[in-house]
């Protein structure tokens, strides 16, 4: 098998937050964002064997350094065992007789709702993949990626499929001829706000009801259809509406999300069409058809906690098309 590139000594890879559910897909859509994001460095070295962890920056020391807990190692790992499985060869050697050193630069917060462990596991596989000469495809690299982000919150692709394909994807199953990417409208912006309150995703599962009316799930149902509909027409206004008809996730998480009424009714305010939670939360997403309305949007929002006291990050963005990329 041959290596689609030179081996090389040194790579580097940018992995963007992403935005799971949009609303009423539960698990299965998610969108990449063109900002902010992860990058991760990745170089080879004698100092010893295997993948390991030269330095994180921009936890505050949260983010686990063992290498069998940390979302990029495993990510990593898991890719340089698929490259030697495919391709062997010098690629078998390298890793018998060399490690991967891993610096880690944190540009998305823990427990934000913006797919931080799957841009680090992205991240972590599309890298060593790089310093491999690329050896494996974006679809052969999705399983590497799924087994970083599965040591933080399980198996499940919405955040990990738009941040490794970038755009909007449907996620209908774990392997990459099951993830489709969707139209993204020409016009669509987002606003976000994060509140400085962390909300663990095993914490926003743990609120999720276990049975579900059978009435609930036909809401979801067309609501999940009508959204993919509006990606189809490009309809921003539809695609806001369908976003907001979620019967099952929101209800049993708004409490979770402090000031969720009041943010959104600022940010509809100031021109947005709809405002959903991004993924487990606590940022809150708004959808706007302009940049400038996003910025507006994006500064009423903060306004909200600012007046309540509480810190907040807020920024107008928009849809990555691209996805992961190597620097």
């Amino acid at each position: 098998m041959t290596i689609n590139h030179a081996i090389t000594t040194t790579a580097e890879a940018y992995a963007p937050a992403t935005v799971a559910n949009l609303g009423v897909g539960f698990d299965v859509l998610g969108l990449a964002l063109s900002e902010p994001g992860d990058v991760i460095r990745a170089e080879w070295t004698t100092e010893t064997r295997g993948i390991f962890i030269r330095e994180i920056e921009g936890d505050s020391g949260k983010l686990p350094r063992e290498p069998k807990k940390n979302t990029a190692c495993v990510s990593a790992e898991s890719a340089v065992r698929a490259a030697v499985i495919k391709c062997g060869g010098e690629i078998e050697r390298l890793v018998s007789e060399r490690g991967i050193a891993l610096t880690i630069i944190k540009g998305l917060p823990a427990a934000s709702g913006l797919g931080s462990s799957a841009a680090s596991a992205v991240a972590g596989a599309l890298v060593v993949n790089a310093l491999m000469g690329e050896p494996l495809t974006r679809g052969e690299l999705l399983p590497a990626c799924l087994d970083g982000e599965a040591v933080a919150s399980g198996y499940h692709p919405d955040n990990v499929a738009p941040c490794l394909f970038g755009g909007i994807t449907l996620a209908t199953g774990l392997t990459a001829d099951v993830i489709f990417q969707l139209p993204v409208p020409q016009k669509l912006c987002l606003a976000l706000v994060t509140p400085d309150v962390e909300v663990p995703t095993s914490k926003a599962r743990a609120a999720l009801p276990k049975e579900i009316p059978l009435k609930s799930m036909v809401q979801q149902t067309a609501a999940i259809a009508q959204l993919i509909h509006a990606l189809h027409r490009g309809d921003i206004e539809l695609l806001a509406a369908a976003m907001e008809r979620d019967v099952v996730i929101e209800p049993a998480r708004e409490h979770l999300m402090p000031y969720l009424k009041a943010v959104r009714a600022a940010a509809k305010q100031a021109g947005a069409l709809a405002l959903t939670i991004s993924g487990a939360g606590p940022t809150l997403c708004a959808v706007c058809d302009s940049d400038e309305v996003a910025s507006h949007v994006s500064e009423a929002m903060k306004t909200v906690y600012d007046n309540a006291g509480i810190e907040s990050v807020a920024r107008a963005t928009a849809v990555a098309h691209g996805g992961a990329r190597i620097l």
